[in-house]
């Protein structure tokens, strides 16, 4: 064999070692629409609403008699602040993790797309297009929560949940946790590997 096709043997089996060895991105679904548009929101009003107490005395589940109008800017940023955005300068947040892992992802379902929260920009980035709020539980919007499928996943999500009942209550809107839903996008949202939607939380203007 002559020394050009020794090299040329050798070459090709360096392309392929080298593509054998290169990290798979995140898995992602063909059906999936991430245009990677990008939603700022406006600063969260952190001085308003009702005391906690009275928060609290007033949360509640409402299942029925959502309109489906969207919410304003300013009340969709409230909302997504007060479920797991960052209320210190170190990244923390308004809802606890163990050790402050941080292993949620939040969805907001709009009627423009499904958009995951960018807590650290206070920013909504589209990962799927199309309304699909009807499938994933109604009303102005529905939240899902993603998670790793471990022992420590059901504490952090009900810990954002709740806060985003307790702000519900405080704004006048309705919201309820639920189970159904939390499949109907399934292969479509781009999850890390090992994740899942937990639970889904509908939340909107009701008649």
């Amino acid at each position: 064999m002559s020394i050009r096709r020794i090299l040329m043997s050798l070459s090709t089996g360096l392309a392929v070692l080298a593509l054998s060895l290169t990290p798979a991105g995140p898995a992602r679904s063909a059906g999936s629409a991430a245009d990677g548009a990008r939603m700022d929101l406006p600063a969260p009003d952190k001085k308003g609403g009702m005391p906690l107490m009275q928060a609290l005395a007033e949360r509640r589940s409402t299942k029925s008699g959502y309109t489906g109008a969207p919410l304003s800017a300013q009340e969709l940023s409230n909302l997504l602040w007060a479920t797991w955005g960052m209320n210190r300068p170190d990244g923390r947040r308004t809802a606890p993790s163990a050790m402050n892992r941080q292993e949620v992802a939040v969805y907001a379902v709009l009627e423009n797309g499904v958009w995951r929260y960018d807590a650290a920009g206070h920013a909504l980035i589209r990962v799927l297009d199309g309304d699909h709020r009807r499938a994933a539980g109604g009303g102005s919007l529905v939240l899902l929560y993603a998670a790793p499928e471990d022992r420590w996943s059901g504490m952090h999500v009900g810990s954002l949940y709740q806060n985003a009942g307790l702000y519900c209550a405080s704004a006048g809107l309705g919201n309820y946790v639920h189970a159904s839903g939390v499949s109907a996008l399934d292969g479509k949202l781009p999850l890390p590997d090992g994740w899942r939607v937990l639970i889904a939380q509908t939340v909107g203007l009701t008649k």
